[in-house]
């Protein structure tokens, strides 16, 4: 499987979790040495701040929702679900500036 920044997929977080949406963050790569893509959950609860990124309501979303860069984990290709959805490229672009922001780079 190979996934592209900014598909949105569904993953249950287990125990302590839920499932929920995430998007892609990583680059495209068919060649990677691991089956782990570097994910970002989305979320509809917005705390205002430089983290969280406003995605309004996709199509593939109940919800208005924000992407939460400072929530990035690696997900193993076999636990997402989907993908469900894509961020269009314009969200694409502010998700990447704040991941530029939370990563100081």
């Amino acid at each position: 499987m190979t996934t592209k920044p900014g598909e949105v997929y569904r993953v249950d977080l287990g125990i302590g979790g839920k499932v929920r949406p995430m998007v892609v963050v990583s680059r495209e790569d068919a060649d990677a040495p691991r089956a782990l893509s570097i994910c970002a959950p989305l979320t509809t609860a917005y705390r205002g701040s430089e983290y969280e990124v406003d995605i309004g309501k996709p199509r593939f979303l109940r919800l208005h929702s924000y992407v939460n860069v400072q929530g990035l984990q690696a997900i193993q290709h076999h636990e997402l679900i989907g993908p469900i959805g894509k961020l269009h490229p314009e969200c694409m672009t502010k998700v990447r500036a704040a991941l530029k922001y939370t990563l100081d780079i």
